[in-house]
């Protein structure tokens, strides 16, 4: 999955084969027009604003980790634009971008972008110069690598990838290894998850993401005090390890088409495994972050004003016409419970004192996570 994603020259993303939007693989919200950004803005803002400053001049950094094809950067700026200008004046966009091959496509797309003070760097610079701010990782953990698990004999076997005799890919099953194994069980005791659950039957598969804590702990170091923002395909533990989900959520995507096998055409097509809360909250909480809080994207964009959206485009002149419907169908889309509008928003906060930092559209407090 890291091979077929991130490779330089043959990955994915690595290549820069990746093509979002409409006439792309796949659509995400920020591809679909700029009022996904125009509403998350009003959040960002309110939070930032609530970070104390250490220094009178305190630099207060938007991060975006695995900006895409860049478009909710250029529209977050955009919608930045006549907000308070001692708070504007403080405010830089960070984007950090590991594939080569999308940072030349971010880099087009933003070049004429000067309103905000915006810089490309790894994440490894910003561990050496830690921000206050926001990071926000809009549908990037998904792509990080997971473990494939089947339940095979009575015990959880490790699904490896080989070359059969044809030279194509294809599955072979061999036993857990220790250092998995105790992870597995570590997080299930911690986080309260049957796994698996007590009746998968044979062949019941599922994904482990192995990669959540590095990630947090790289994030944690780059971050001095601020919050983190992910918004992803995530589901609760009950509803991700459960026998009737027998085949877990890896899967692969190519021209606006789900499901696809993952281990075809490698190279040439996203792969995506929807992300356990348990799992990322955990993760979170080993590397220094609190658990925030979280709610679904519908419920949040709701909150931060979209049905007024939806209301003022009423207001546009006849002339206007077609944009009013084409943005009137990309705001029923994000609130759409069968589609994006079922992505969370989950917040992990750093560094931050208590209050002034909640999620617009969370049905409870932080503490509730963990109940």
């Amino acid at each position: 999955m890291e091979l077929a994603l991130n490779e330089p020259k043959h990955g994915y993303y690595g290549a820069g084969r990746a093509r979002i939007g409409a006439h792309g693989d796949f659509v995400t919200s920020p591809s679909l027009g700029s009022d996904f950004a125009a509403l998350l803005a009003p959040q960002l803002l309110t939070w930032l604003a609530s970070i104390p400053r250490t220094v009178p001049d305190q630099r207060l950094s938007i991060v975006e980790i695995g900006p895409g094809e860049g478009h909710l950067a250029r529209d977050l700026v955009v919608s930045l634009r006549g907000s308070d200008p001692e708070l504007l004046a403080r405010i830089e966009m960070v984007l950090v971008e590991a594939n080569p091959g999308m940072q030349r496509r971010q880099q087009a797309l933003l070049q004429e972008v000067d309103d905000l003070p915006l810089r490309w760097c790894s994440l490894e610079d910003l561990r050496s110069s830690p921000v206050h701010g926001v990071v926000i990782a809009h549908e990037l953990l998904d792509a990080l690598p997971v473990e494939r698990l089947i339940w095979r004999d009575g015990s959880l076997q490790q699904q490896w990838v080989e070359l059969d005799p044809n030279g194509d890919l294809r599955t072979t099953d061999r036993p857990l290894t220790d250092g998995l194994q105790h992870e597995i069980n570590r997080v299930c005791s911690q986080a309260g998850i049957q796994f698996p659950p007590l009746d998968a039957e044979e062949g019941w598969t599922t994904e482990w993401n192995t990669a959540l804590p590095d990630w947090f702990a790289a994030v944690s170091t780059a971050v001095n005090a601020g919050v983190l923002l992910v918004i992803d395909y995530a589901l609760e533990a009950q509803r991700y390890y459960t026998a009737r989900r027998s085949e877990g959520t890896l899967m692969a995507v190519r021209a606006q088409q789900a499901g696809l096998s993952p281990l075809d055409q490698p190279g040439e097509q996203d792969l995506t495994a929807h992300l356990c809360i348990e799992v990322v909250d955990e993760a979170a909480e080993q590397n220094g972050w609190l658990v925030g809080d979280q709610a679904k994207q519908g419920e949040t964009l709701l909150a931060l004003g979209l049905a007024q959206r939806l209301h003022g485009l009423q207001q546009l002149p006849g002339q206007h016409l077609a944009e009013a419907l084409q943005r009137r169908e990309a705001l029923l889309r994000l609130v759409d419970p069968a589609g994006l509008g079922a992505f969370r928003w989950l917040t992990y906060l750093r560094g931050l004192p208590e209050g002034g930092f909640s999620l617009s559209g969370a049905p409870g407090s932080s503490e509730s996570r963990r109940d």
